[in-house]
């Protein structure tokens, strides 16, 4: 409960563009690795351990301050057609080879293709989130729209209502990134 709520809180400060959305994010999986590790859930924990490595590289990214806003944030774009195919196409790579691993070694996974959709659609998503790419919110969107109804079928409710907070601020934050690629700054960025 703890690891999704600071996930939650993770989403939020991504939305506001908030250096802090990657120690949140870091923080989430850190506990989230220790719930999985005491559920012996091994497949969850290694799931955690690549989350919070991308989570780091994340941090580093908007550490480096070169896709810095005027007030400061991370300034945003869309991606270029060649970056959208590589988050497309590594999305469905990925999802083909976790989906198999999983699929292998079932203990690692208690729905195989669900689960490796989410975790990749996850790490897609997060890595268009640390290039500032608005793709980053539809990517949560995707993994929402699988998500949610995943959860309450399986019984976890305080999990799907998760899900269900997620994707109402996944739509607000894609407005919101969405708006800001409008903007005279983000535009001068863009032609920079």
């Amino acid at each position: 409960m703890m690891g999704n709520t600071i996930g939650l809180i993770a989403l939020a400060l991504g939305w506001r563009r908030s250096l802090l959305t990657w120690p949140a994010q870091l923080l989430s999986g850190v506990i989230l690795v220790g719930a999985y590790a005491s559920a012996h859930l091994s497949g969850g924990v290694g799931k955690q351990l690549l989350v919070i490595g991308v989570a780091a590289w994340g941090w580093w990214q908007w550490k480096r301050g070169k896709q810095q806003a005027q007030d400061g944030s991370i300034a945003v774009r869309f991606a270029s057609w060649q970056e959208r195919g590589l988050l497309l196409g590594g999305a469905v790579a990925g999802t083909l080879a976790v989906g198999g691993l999983f699929t292998l070694f079932p203990q690692l996974s208690w729905s195989p293709w669900a689960d490796a959709y989410i975790f990749v659609g996850t790490l897609v998503a997060m890595v268009a989130q640390a290039r500032g790419l608005v793709e980053f919110w539809f990517a949560w969107l995707l993994v929402d729209l699988v998500g949610v109804p995943l959860a309450f079928s399986s019984g976890l409710a305080f999990s799907g209502m998760v899900y269900v907070i997620y994707f109402v601020l996944v739509i607000w934050g894609m407005r919101d990134w969405w708006l800001r690629t409008r903007t005279p700054s983000a535009l001068e960025g863009a032609t920079a």
